[in-house]
């Protein structure tokens, strides 16, 4: 498999987030970057170890380095390796031994920091749900299936033609100056590391790529 190290760039939340967090991992040797929707918890965890807050008493992902290194343990890195239905998966590798466990990714990540640990992301996943500040081409959507939606409009655009009017172009025109809209908006956050709010964009985008 091949795969990128990445870093982590930033956490970014939004009003409308219900409480969940966009983490930013970019590549360490390039501009890519890659956000991953996060619990609130997890977040936390992740930024208080990047800020050197630490808890009067252990939390999880301490408890969980602690009990690695006293059976003897060494993280060696940990990878987000797979990405299905718009959710990523990620794997703890150990030195020493073949065996992968696997993780949620925000888990992962807190316990990479922790253990001073480099993080990768497989090429197939940067290259299918990263983006390039600045980018208006965007990858194909990852996981995202456009079939209920196309199926709507491709219904209405019957039911246009079977009451006799042909309208097939105002549709696409629509989507056209709809795409370019959301397209400044995608920029616009990436200016101002809305990244959270990026994400969503560019799902916007890939579904209307989609149809």
């Amino acid at each position: 498999m091949n795969k990128v190290q990445v870093d982590i760039l930033g956490l970014s939340v939004s009003p409308a987030s219900n409480g969940a967090y966009a983490l930013i991992l970019k590549e360490s040797d390039g501009v890519r970057r890659l956000p991953i929707v996060i619990g609130g918890p997890e977040a936390q965890a992740i930024a208080n170890e990047l800020e050197g807050i630490k808890a009067q008493r252990p939390m999880t992902h301490d408890l969980l380095r602690s009990v690695i290194e006293a059976l003897g343990g060494h993280l060696r890195e940990v990878v987000i390796n797979n990405l299905k239905e718009g959710t990523f998966y990620a794997s703890l590798v150990f030195e020493y031994t073949d065996q992968e466990i696997d993780s949620r990714p925000s888990d992962a990540i807190a316990l990479a920091v922790r253990c001073g640990v480099p993080i990768f992301v497989s090429e197939e996943i940067m290259q299918e749900a990263s983006f390039k500040p600045g980018d208006e081409e965007l990858p194909d959507a990852a996981g995202e299936e456009a079939g209920e939606d196309g199926d709507e409009e491709e219904d209405e655009l019957s039911m246009l033609k079977s009451s006799g009017e042909t309208k097939e172009a105002e549709p696409q025109s629509a989507s056209l100056t709809h795409r370019q809209r959301l397209e400044q908006e995608l920029n616009q956050a990436i200016n101002v590391e809305d990244y959270e709010k990026a994400a969503r964009l560019r799902d916007e985008l890939q579904r209307l790529t989609g149809e």
